[in-house]
């Protein structure tokens, strides 16, 4: 069994955090013309009650913001109005429990899922995260609640292992 640390139980108890996934087609690099046009790059952005947290992973290097932004500014639909396709808001997942490390590359797509948290949809490239967004692998947030369980498939992957009695 694993054993959850003491940071693992901060990252669950972040509430009135929500998450969106923006998704940009410019392609700056000869690679990322292999990709879909509209989806060759994805980056998140975090709303919290202090205001706007932009992560975007780019090449080499991973970029944090915090926006300087006035009170009720809808960064969605700036970003929608500039021409990206955004989802969201999605309520962050738990970590996930796994006993051996990722073997995937650190890019956009690992990034975002790992913002999402545990019951993030699989996908490789960001076209493919954004069907799985769009599919209904990950609850968003209903507008009039504010917040929702996740769907009861994610919920019993996302559940957290209890801790390991010595032997």
């Amino acid at each position: 069994m694993i054993r959850a640390r003491p940071s693992h139980g901060r990252a669950v108890g972040a509430a009135g955090q929500r998450v969106y996934i923006a998704f940009g087609g410019a392609a700056e690099l000869p690679w990322l013309r292999l990709l879909r046009p509209g989806f060759r790059h994805c980056f998140a952005a975090l709303e919290e009650a202090g205001g706007w947290l932009v992560a975007d992973p780019l090449s080499g290097r991973l970029v944090l913001t915090r926006l300087d932004l006035p009170a009720g500014f809808d960064l969605p639909g700036f970003y929608r109005r500039a021409g990206l396709t955004v989802l969201g808001p999605f309520q962050p997942g738990g970590p996930r429990w796994s006993v051996l490390p990722s073997l995937w590359p650190l890019n956009c797509v690992s990034f975002c899922r790992a913002v999402l948290g545990c019951g993030a949809p699989f996908a490789v490239t960001p076209h493919g995260l954004y069907r799985g967004l769009k599919r209904g692998g990950f609850a968003p947030i209903p507008p009039s609640r504010g917040s929702a369980p996740a769907p009861r498939r994610w919920l019993r992957q996302c559940r957290q292992l209890p801790p390991r009695t010595p032997v």
